[in-house]
Order: C-alpha cells, then structure tokens, then sequence
C-alpha cells in the first residue's frame, strides 16, 4: 500500500509517498515537481531510523541522577512527574517550570498544545529556540513589513542566496534554484564557505564571517548612490527613505568593503545585478542567525528587498496568506506573569502566537535565577547539553534543576540529566500540520501511515498525557488528536478528514500578490517602515546600523591569542542537527569530524590532512582531524558541527560564548569565535 504523508526527519517538510507493507514502514521517496531531484540519505533510510535498535519504545524513569533508568509504566511516569510539578509548585512557583522545545517535533500544531499545556499550568516559559534558528530573523522582516516574505524561487530572474546552503538542509528549495539557473536565472551567493551553489554562482561574495550586516549596507548604499531603486514603489509603499539616505551620506562604501574582506567593485557588481534584474528574490538561512547583529543584517536586508520593489511580486519576495487556524495556546491566562525573557519585550511579544524563544535567558533563569529561579524543565525533541552555546554552563545548569523531564525518539547527551525520557514517534507514526503547511495558502497533513513501536506515542498525545496527570483535562477535552485537529481547523471549514481525502494538499486561497495595493503591509503605519518608530521608541536604531557598526562581532576578539576564525561546520544532510548519528547505515557516510583548514594556512602551521589539531577559546576545547581544503579562506577554520553528541571531545559548543548577545534578540554567536589551532603529536 503506498500513502502520502509529509517527512519531518528535518525541517523541510517534503511531501513524500510511502510504501507500508502489512502495516510496516518499508520505504518512502520524495515528490517533487521538478525533472532533478536531490536525493536525501535520511528518507532513503528511515526505515533504519523507525527501527532502530536504539529507539525508546517505553518510559524510562530515575529518581536520582546517580542511578540507572529503569523502563516502567507510562502511569508510574506521569505519577513521578505531576509529583515534581507540584512539589515545585509548592517549594517555588508555578513559573519556575518550564518547556525547551526543540526543532524535531516541529513548529506547527504541536507547538500549540505545548504553550497551551503550560498556559494551562500557569507557566510563561514554553520557549523555542528561535533565537538562534529562523525567528530572530522573522521579527526583524515583520519589523519592517509585517511578516517574513517566502522567496519565488522557481519564477525569478535574479536569486540572492544569503547565508544558506539549500543543498544539503531544503531539497525542495535547491531543487528550484537549479531549475530557475537552468532557464537563465542569476545566482548571487553571499557566505564565507565555499558550497554547491556559490560554485556555480554568477557572483560570490566570501564574505568575513559575522560581517553580513556591513555587507547588506554596503549594498544598500550602491543602490542608493546609483539610484537604483524603485522610487514609484518606495514614494507610495515606504516611510523612512529620506532619512535611509541621509544616515548612509557619510558612509563609505571603501571601510565596509574592507570589513567584510569583499572588493568594492564586487559588491557594487552584486548590488546592480541584484537591483536591475526583475524579478528577484533573496532566500536568507541560518547563517544570519547564530550571530549577535542577527536583528539589524536581516532588517538591512529586508530593506534591500524594499528599496528594489521586489516585495510581493511574481518571482520576488511574497508575503505570505497564513491558514486561519484558531489561536489555541491560552496566553491570556499567565499575561500578567513576567517570563524568563523579561528583558527582551520587543521579541517576546512580536507575534501573537510564535512564542518565547530566548532561550540563552533559560539558562540564565536557572543559574542566576532571575527575574525568578527555573527549577523543573521539559526538554521537547531538542539536546541542549550539545546544542546551545557555552555546553559548560548550559551542562552546570542542567544538572541544578530538581527535575528534568524529556520527551524524545532516542537518549541523547541532555539524558544524562534527565529523570524521565517519554518515548516520542517518528513523523511517520503521528498526524499533526506542520508550519511549513500552515504559514501560507496551501495546506497538506502530515498523517500517521503506521502505527506507533511499542509505547511511544506523537508529541500532541504525550502533552495530552501531561495536562491528564497535572488535573488539567478541563482544558483538553478533546478525545483524539484528530478532534483537537478539527477544532483548530474551524475557521477555515476544512477538517482532518477532508485532508485526508486530498493526501497531496489543498490550496485554501489562491496566492494573490501586490496586495498591499489594496491592503497595505501589516505594519503600524501599513506601509514597508525603513524607519521604525518602534525601535526608536525604546532606543534601539531604527535604521540598521545608524550609529555604526560595532567592532567585536566575533566572540573573544579582543584576546591577541585567538587568532583564527572559527566557524561551524556544514550541517551534513544524511543527520539533522544531532540526530541519527546512532543509526549505523548514516553514520557510515559520515564518520567522524573534521577542522577543514585553507591549504595556506595548514602549511604556515605545518599540517598535513589527518593530523589531529587542538581548537580552543577561552571557554574550552575540542580534538579533531585536518581536512585541508580551499572550501574556506584564509585565516578561517570550519569545524565539524553536531558531533558533540558522539564525544564531548568532539563538541563544537565548548568553544562558544552566551554572553554576548543581539540586543533585541539575545542571540549569542555561536556561528563564529577566534580561536587557536595548535598540532597534536601522535
């Protein structure tokens, strides 16, 4: 039997159709309407993922971290955790619980029931990690145009890729920029490291790493000299153009040329081709994010985006027609409780429903404990003993809470903390709508082709659990995910079924561009705000970069010792951040880590490919291979991402800082530090 459903192994979120075999999963393959398709390793192996000798098919449980677990009831686990809660509860307050959730059980219904279970509890910490992935950059576009734009890859004539490696993270979007450079489409490629398509890019700027935002003005200010805007769009859609230009008089395009390691004519080459060819697009990634000016890069370039009318046009940037779901997450109830991220008010409260995602201000709660302490965390689908900055400080608080409770497919580094481990599905054993399917006009279900192995059970089920065991049934009445799914569904008069009845999707409204012609942007003022009162209000520049551009961009700048760049590595497509690196068929394609180095630099410090090199900052180290390559740049190191969950030896995180962060975002850089390489003898 073959079925469609949607794979969430990653965040792309591919339509896939399944072959199920007397109700076991057998294989799956992408559907893709282009004639090249990017093949990914993780969905040629699911079926390794799905039953992996390594999956939690039972609650585990300890009462002391000095102990091993012990499989037990899925009772005996709620017990022992609604126990803790109210414990805490007693000992502290309700608001010192709070949920981590991490990327791998998605940002879109799921998301919903775990804010609604802590609003429910009276906690208004449910916190994502947005800070450092995708939503840092969100608010910076709804600060300037009421929402983040979705490029039009496949119909534009001029793809800006910036900071983002499609290739081995998006299948789908790698596979429309190939087929728009098949039929004439320029390709533009801002990044520091040298990926598939910023070789075959009719321009790449190798930029400085954490330079972006001097790149983007750099750029700006090209099209601004050489009035290469469009004027008819920003007289009538834009506010603040007069005072762009006059903020950008003095600036010279020479000193940010020679900040972001770029040939003035190259940018300006960059800027022209970008700014006259129409339509175009500019896809910005995750190499924005993880940098502490993440806020002000992005505001620049969503400016850009402005200043050469590619807004909400065929082939340009589009603003999305989200799906009317019912707001169910009962943020009304702790409204007038401060939260963990008190101190950054513009990002807390950006959008109605997207949520906490500072999560630096977790482990600052629990350390410092202020505004109040953390004492009892939920960690959802996430590993934030590997993944969050400074793993030794994140690591010391882990280890001060008096409970910690995980939901997750697999054990990871954070178990070692953790008292319980409630065993989640894979995407393939739960119904849900992803973000990906709810964001624009065109919805799809993500629906269960197999049943859950053994007790596991999907993520909105297990919180279903929690609200049971906490007495909080009373705002969970629904029986079955399905009828939450339906409920939510109401406003746009499609229910699960009829979805299920259109397994490849369903356009709920044609997409209908230039509509701010009629409707204005989703802005105060309704127009694109290049100057924002908002920011100005709370003294916060509001033009980026209006009072110049700060020198230590890159963590431990100021310390002589350090000197390399060090970046993090490529995120390998057969694993999605730490995951799967215990499944045998993946790990054998990608084995252990390396510190790619440039050819110059390996033969000033005498290495040769394999040579094990020590890395360190001034908050720790890690151990790995040479790989020599010109992939990056001189005076730049690229070190193996993700591998700290194999070896703490091995932990990118332990060379990264979490105290200097984005002022409106609080985003560490963890995308770039200095550091020192020294050769390891045999």
């Amino acid at each position: 039997m073959k079925l469609i459903t949607v794979c969430r192994l990653c965040s792309a979120c591919c339509p896939v159709e399944v072959e199920v075999v007397a109700g076991e999963f057998k294989s799956a393959r992408r559907i893709t309407p282009f004639e090249k398709s990017i093949v990914c390793p993780k969905l040629l192996n699911a079926n390794n993922i799905i039953y992996s000798k390594h999956r939690l098919r039972k609650p585990l449980l300890r009462k002391n971290l000095k102990d091993d677990f012990k499989e037990v009831s899925w009772q005996e686990a709620l017990d022992f955790i609604a126990d803790r809660v109210e414990k805490t509860k007693t000992n502290y307050a309700t608001q010192s619980i709070a949920l981590l959730r991490g990327m791998a059980a998605d940002w879109g219904t799921p998301w919903d029931y775990a804010v609604r279970l802590m609003s429910s509890l009276g906690s208004p910490n449910a916190i994502g990690n947005g800070s450092v992935c995708f939503v840092a950059r969100e608010i910076a576009h709804t600060y300037t145009y009421g929402a983040i734009t979705i490029p039009q890859i496949k119909d534009s004539k001029c793809i800006l890729i910036w900071g983002k490696n499609d290739r081995n993270t998006a299948p789908g979007a790698a596979e429309a920029i190939i087929h728009a450079k098949e039929r004439g489409a320029k390709i533009i490629v801002v990044d520091p490291v040298k990926t598939y398509f910023a070789e075959i890019a009719d321009i790449w700027l190798r930029v400085k790493p954490a330079h972006d935002g001097a790149l983007a003005m750099a750029m700006i200010k090209t099209v601004l000299d050489e009035c290469l805007y469009d004027r008819d769009f920003i007289d009538k859609h834009c506010l603040g153009f007069d005072a762009l230009e006059k903020s950008l008089a003095g600036l010279d395009i020479s000193d940010l040329a020679e900040r972001t390691w770029i040939k003035v004519e190259d940018i300006k080459n960059a800027a022209r081709l970008y700014s006259k060819t129409k339509p175009a697009c500019i896809i910005d990634g995750n190499g924005i994010d993880m940098q502490t000016q993440v806020f002000q890069t992005t505001r620049a370039l969503s400016i850009l985006r402005a200043l050469t009318g590619n807004i909400d046009i065929e082939g340009g940037d589009f603003i999305p027609q989200p799906i009317p779901l019912k707001n169910i997450q009962l943020k009304e109830k702790i409204a007038s409780i401060p939260s963990v991220m008190l101190d950054y008010s513009h990002f807390e409260k950006f959008h109605p429903t997207w949520g906490l995602h500072g999560q630096s201000c977790l482990i600052d709660a629990i350390i410092d404990e202020k505004p109040y302490p953390v004492k009892m965390l939920f960690v959802q689908s996430g590993n934030p003993a590997v993944t969050m900055m400074d793993s030794k400080r994140v690591r010391n608080a882990l280890e001060r809470l008096d409970c910690l409770v995980m939901i997750d497919m697999f054990k990871n580094k954070t178990s070692e903390y953790a008292h319980v481990i409630l065993p989640a599905c894979s995407c393939f054993e739960k119904t849900q709508i992803n973000r990906a399917y709810i964001r624009n006009c065109f919805i799809m279900l993500q629906q269960k082709v197999i049943e859950p192995l053994g007790e596991s059970k999907g993520d909105i089920e297990i919180i279903f659990e929690l609200a049971n065991a906490f007495g909080l049934k009373y705002y969970f009445p629904w029986e079955t995910v399905e009828d939450a799914l339906n409920f939510q569904l109401e406003p746009t008069g499609l229910t699960v079924e009829k979805l299920k009845e259109n397994p490849k999707g369903i356009w709920y409204e044609k997409p209908r561009f230039r509509k701010y012609e009629s409707e204005g942007f989703k802005t105060p003022s309704k127009k694109v705000e290049i100057f924002s009162e908002r920011l100005a209000d709370t003294d916060f520049d509001p033009i980026p970069f209006i009072n110049g551009f700060p020198d230590n961009v890159i963590s431990f700048s100021g310390d002589k010792a350090y000197k390399f760049i060090g970046i993090s590595g490529e995120r390998v497509n057969c694993y999605t951040h730490t995951q799967f690196r215990n499944v045998e068929e993946l790990r054998k394609m990608d084995r252990e880590p390396f510190v790619d180095i440039n050819p110059s630099d390996a033969q000033s410090l005498n290495l040769s490919n394999g040579d094990m090199v020590r890395i360190s900052t001034p908050r720790g180290k890690v151990e790995m291979k040479t790989r020599i390559s010109d992939v990056i740049s001189e005076g730049v190191i690229r070190i193996g991402w993700g591998w700290g969950e194999e070896s703490n030896n091995w932990n990118l995180n332990s060379l990264t800082d979490d105290f200097e962060r984005d002022p409106i975002t609080c985003t560490p850089s963890g995308r770039s530090f200095y550091c020192k390489i020294e050769k390891l003898e045999e």
